[in-house]
């Protein structure tokens, strides 16, 4: 799967680390249904670095096209909460 962090790079993730990244973003989800700002913050960290972690980056050069988008880590709690669709950021 490709995926994309918003003002960076392509990753490749393996089907593998899926439930591990589908885990964050149901506490992303969670804190944003909280109010959370905090507990927001710091789970759109966890979630973007362990996709920066698990996946293997594309080259920049690369044109593949990207399976899911992921906001940048600066994105406001409204901005991602535009983006979640009813499987949260990553389907599954």
């Amino acid at each position: 799967m490709i995926v994309r962090i918003m003002g960076e790079g392509q990753t490749e993730i393996a089907p593998s680390d899926l439930d591990v990244l589908n885990a964050l973003d149901g506490e992303l989800e969670a804190a944003i249904e909280a109010g959370d700002e905090e507990t927001f913050r710091s789970r759109l960290h966890d979630l973007l670095d362990k996709v920066r972690h698990v996946g293997r980056a594309l080259p920049d050069d690369s044109l593949e096209p990207s399976e899911l988008i992921l906001p940048p880590a600066d994105a406001s709690m409204e901005e991602v909460r535009e983006m979640l669709g009813d499987e949260g950021l990553i389907p599954g």
